[in-house]
């Protein structure tokens, strides 16, 4: 074979062992001989195969999962309790150079932090607090990774597990409170109607034809079913009046 057709072959073969495409969601660190050169932004590029090598991070809003950890709280109920870890790389070269796997890093990080956060607080602050509990275990996290150039966008408790005699308790608790407030519903709707009735009566009494109408109106409901017989045995009419004096 002709040398120089050997010779352009090889060269074709390195050129396209060299060619690399960057996405847009993605920067490369590039490496020669093991030291860090730059970093390559999206699109087409090059590397001299063997003398240099790159390494790809993800820019994008990366989801980690904080595995269910077993905490007592401060008082003394244990529960297990899990999360979900929202983070941004904004700067790569610390992110490889700084420290190693940064995901597992932040993965520890996030459950020595839910520890620390619920073990701290009572269980009713953790049930109620959710929100607030994510802000203080992002606050812990962040002082850390905010070195690595990383963010952390958010932390959110996702489920909390409780003893099965616990769920007991809760519910009996939710029921006595139900309870209680139907009570307090019932009494105040007794005492308003108490109040209607004597505003009723105090006017009633002030006209003799009320009366009367109000007397003939509870005949008529007595007699709707016409099972019943009603008797007088004297007119209405010569009835005692009392006479108001002005």
């Amino acid at each position: 074979m002709n040398p120089t057709y050997l010779f352009l072959i090889i060269l074709g073969l390195i050129l396209l062992a060299g060619i690399r495409v960057i996405y847009q969601y993605k920067r490369a660190l590039k490496f020669r001989f093991g030291k860090y050169v730059k970093t390559l932004q999206p699109g087409f590029r090059w590397i001299i195969p063997i003398v240099e090598t790159i390494q790809v991070v993800d820019i994008r809003v990366i989801t980690i999962n904080i595995i269910s950890q077993e905490v007592m709280t401060e008082d003394n109920v244990p529960c297990s309790i899990d999360g979900v870890v929202f983070f941004k790389i904004y700067d790569p070269e610390k992110a490889v150079l700084e420290v190693e796997e940064f995901s597992f890093a932040i993965t520890q990080l996030s459950q020595a932090a839910l520890r620390d956060v619920c073990g701290k607080v009572e269980l009713d602050t953790i049930l109620s607090k959710r929100e607030e509990m994510g802000k203080n275990i992002k606050a812990i996290v962040e002082q850390e990774t905010h070195e690595w150039g990383i963010e952390i966008m958010d932390v959110k408790i996702k489920d909390i597990q409780l003893p099965e005699n616990m769920k007991r308790m809760m519910a009996n608790q939710a029921e006595a409170e139900r309870s209680r407030r139907a009570r307090i519903i019932l009494a105040e709707a007794e005492e308003q109607a108490a109040n209607k009735l004597l505003e009723a009566g105090l006017q009633i009494d002030k006209s003799p034809s009320a009366i009367k109408l109000r007397l003939y109106q509870t005949l008529s409901n007595i007699a709707a079913e016409k099972n019943s017989t009603i008797l007088f045995p004297f007119p209405e009419e010569v009835l005692p009046r009392i006479s108001k004096k002005k």
